[in-house]
């Protein structure tokens, strides 16, 4: 027991007193979400993935590793999601809104901060691999099932490709293949910018969360965070075992894969209409339960 308190004291708590005080922000000094996402997304996360990718002592067949996992369990979770989905005689609109919460998991606001402050930086690049891969997939197969396939493949394509992350993640390849060595002023900034990334993220998870309210499902919000609260975890531990992931890759991707409900998929809600308060109310009731799950997790991997 002191284990588990001494675990959620130290990687669990200073992520939700800090997201406490995003919330506080937008509920009563009514701070905006949207400025602040958009500071990370083009200006941090760029910056952030350079920055763990030159300094990590992986080597690149090992994010590749990462990237493969990745998608494995996403699709293992899709696989997961529309079975339960069959079982539960949903509609196709409701199947789409359904693996769009049980498939994507919020590795940025909450799950790298849980990472770094768990296992420390060498996890932490690995956790990056791993987050910006789930990004790939959330802005392309995770807009289609938002969009319950009415959105063109072309316009997915264009949504990755403005990513601005990708292209903090080609230059950092750039320097390591070419040994180049970057200039003292830009490296300084680039660390200032990455620096900031990480609390701001947890700022903008509670913003994010404030906005959260009482779904008409309840009973399909409750099965959907326990897919991805419990089933997940599971699914991560299995796969890991399968591919001979280890060490601090093995804790990255299983810490990543057992977080709550992606905040970016109650973005993808609102702008396609596919039940904003269905998905809401299960990133807001998987966050305020994941304590629970990820505290004993965290103690195992360790």
């Amino acid at each position: 027991m002191s284990l588990l308190l001494s675990t959620f004291a130290s990687d669990i708590l200073p992520i939700f007193l800090v997201a406490a005080a995003g919330y506080a922000l937008a509920r009563w000094v009514g701070t905006s979400a949207r400025p602040l996402t958009h500071v990370v997304f083009y200006a941090l996360l760029p910056c952030f993935a350079f920055r763990l990718l030159t300094t990590s002592a992986a080597t690149g067949q090992q994010f590749g590793r990462m990237i493969l996992v990745a998608v494995l369990v996403m699709a293992a979770m899709a696989l997961l999601g529309t079975i339960m989905a069959l079982a539960l005689r949903l509609t196709r609109a409701e199947t789409s809104v359904f693996l769009l919460v049980v498939m994507f998991s919020n590795g940025g606001n909450y799950g790298l901060p849980a990472v770094s402050f768990a296992f420390g930086e060498e996890a932490l690049s690995y956790g990056t691999v791993f987050f910006l891969t789930g990004s790939v997939l959330t802005n392309t197969v995770g807009a289609f099932l938002a969009a319950a396939g009415r959105r063109s493949f072309g316009a997915a394509l264009m949504s990755v490709l403005r990513m601005p992350a990708l292209y903090g993640i080609a230059a950092a390849a750039l320097a390591l293949a070419t040994g180049v060595t970057v200039p003292t002023p830009v490296m300084r900034s680039i660390n200032l910018l990455s620096d900031a990334t990480l609390p701001i993220m947890i700022l903008v998870l509670g913003m994010q969360l404030e906005r959260a309210a009482v779904p008409a499902r309840p009973a399909l919000v409750a099965v959907a965070v326990t897919l991805s609260l419990v089933a997940a975890p599971l699914v991560a531990l299995g796969l890991t075992s399968l591919l001979d992931v280890s060490g601090a890759a093995r804790q990255a991707v299983v810490v990543l894969s057992s977080m709550p409900v992606a905040v970016a998929t109650t973005i993808l809600a609102v702008e396609y209409d596919a039940s904003p308060d269905f998905v809401t109310a299960a990133v807001f009731l998987s966050t305020l339960l994941s304590p629970l799950t990820l505290t004993p997790l965290i103690a195992y991997l360790r």
